[in-house]
């Protein structure tokens, strides 16, 4: 399984603190964050990731990546939304969309590992899965969108396969 570190601006990761998101090992921790925000952000999305242990960590969703992972690696990463449904949570909304580590749509089955340890249901996939990849002439990532594959820095072709 891929393990990703950060690749976002040094500057973001220099300046917040690194405190690490809500672990969430059960539907009880899920309970707890959930009745710590403000009931109108209970609807909204989330950050998440999946710690190299693989344990999902959230935080509010104008939270970054890094600190939500406490400045560590992850095998996952993104966005989420969580709704109760039938006596137990499931995932309403998940996808793979974090510029400060921009995992690989293949990161799916660490990201339903935990949330079926924890007891959430993960539905079947990413909702909304998101291409990355890293130009290979000026370095920088690039979010693919509509499978067009050219750098918006420098205009270049983009890796059709990942390169990791």
């Amino acid at each position: 399984m891929p393990v990703y570190e950060y690749v976002g601006p040094a500057e973001i990761r220099d300046s917040i603190p690194l405190e690490g998101g809500c672990r969430v090992r059960s539907t009880e921790d899920l309970e707890r964050f959930m009745a710590s925000r403000e009931p109108d952000e209970r609807g909204e999305l989330f950050t998440f990731v999946i710690d190299v242990s693989g344990d999902l960590r959230v935080a509010p969703r104008r939270s970054e990546h890094v600190a939500c992972a406490g400045g560590g690696m992850v095998l996952a990463a993104g966005e989420i939304g969580f709704s109760p449904s039938a006596g137990r949570w499931a995932v309403t909304y998940a996808s793979n969309q974090s510029t400060g580590y921009c995992p690989s749509p293949t990161s799916w089955p660490a990201v339903r590992r935990a949330l079926e340890q924890a007891g959430i249901e993960p539905g079947s996939g990413f909702t909304h899965p998101v291409i990355f990849r890293r130009c290979i002439t000026c370095q920088e990532w690039n979010t693919v969108k509509e499978l067009f594959f050219v750098c918006v820095f420098c205009d270049s072709d983009l890796p059709q396969q990942e390169t990791r």
